[in-house]
């Protein structure tokens, strides 16, 4: 099989079978061998209703249901665990994604030997103020962060080699960093093409400005996963070292200062518990022991995790 496409969808039951339709010409026009992987996450309107219609139309439909809304990222897991195509394409419900752009993306796959392509919407239908701004801010810190030029890190319309999708874990609310998984996971090919952005056609957007100071803190999550998440002893042991030996030895100096006057100098002296010295190098010493023993807890729990989904798919057609 030459293409799976992977469409996760909220609540998008008045554009699921114009989307169906279209990318159906598209993939006849070119003669591809398909699937299309509905994944309804947790919709509340007659979402599902559609995609078994579409599905009893055309066998190359296949669709997932989750129990509840779970989120971008959990959906996009589940369908990359199913999906058989060699390249593996992402793209919205809403219709703001092109499915004229397949082919190019595809291309640049299987000729051009990409390990993954994400798409740019270089000119957006979408608030300026609300959307475009944050946006950009967004990628900048993104590509600073990540070390990829990307121009748009949350596009949906992106492209895989099936074995980059094989061998990433997307959890949480890492779909927007997909490129920085697959990069840590060793596939630095990733390029860019400009997409087309379509103005939405039918609802209205599922997300708000939350979702960018979301992503922000993703980001120190995702620099923080891919620097220490195989050595968490690395990080956590070396501050917790130094902070600990910073405070056992300010601890000593007060204590042998301390001794000095009273013995050998002859001068009086006040307690140590009456300096405040005494109490920053004893705070310093607790928590040295603290993060390094995070760091030992980090390596035990990286040992013996079990990865398992963390989400729970009602139906399956």
């Amino acid at each position: 099989m030459q293409i799976s496409l992977v469409i996760p969808l909220l609540n998008e039951e008045e554009s699921l079978i114009e989307l169906h339709d279209w990318i159906v010409k598209v993939m006849q026009a070119h003669s591809y061998t398909y699937e299309i992987l509905f994944i309804d996450d947790g919709s509340t309107d007659k979402s599902w209703d559609v995609i078994e219609r579409l599905q009893k139309k055309n066998s190359y439909v296949h669709a997932i249901r989750f129990a509840k809304n779970y989120g971008k990222s959990q959906a996009l897991n589940a369908g990359f665990k199913k999906v058989k195509g060699d390249v593996v394409i992402t793209m919205d419900a809403d219709l703001q994604d092109d499915p004229n752009e397949i082919p190019d993306l595809y291309n640049k796959i299987v000729s051009e030997h990409y390990d993954l392509v994400s798409g740019w919407k270089q000119k957006r239908h979408d608030s300026k103020i609300r959307k475009n701004l944050p946006s950009k801010l967004f990628n900048w810190a993104a590509r600073k962060t990540s070390g990829i030029e990307l121009n748009d890190f949350n596009c949906g319309l992106k492209a895989y080699d099936k074995r980059v999708i094989k061998n990433i874990d997307v959890q949480g609310e890492m779909h927007r960093y997909i490129p920085v998984l697959a990069k840590n996971a060793g596939f630095t090919k990733i390029g860019e093409q400009v997409v087309k952005h379509q103005a939405r056609k039918y609802g209205h957007t599922k997300f708000g400005v939350e979702r960018f100071v979301n992503g922000f803190l993703d980001l120190l999550t995702i620099w923080f996963v891919s620097k220490f998440s195989k050595r968490p002893m690395h990080l956590f042991g070396l501050l917790g070292t130094l902070m600990f030996v910073l405070g056992f030895f300010s601890a000593f100096y007060i204590g042998m200062s301390k001794l000095l006057n009273v013995f050998y100098f002859k001068i009086p002296s006040p307690l140590v518990t009456e300096s405040p010295w005494f109490y920053i190098a004893l705070v310093s010493m607790v928590l040295g022991t603290q993060l390094f023993l995070a760091g030992f807890i980090g390596e035990f729990i990286l040992r013996s995790k079990k990865n398992s989904p963390n989400y729970q798919i009602r139906q399956e057609i």
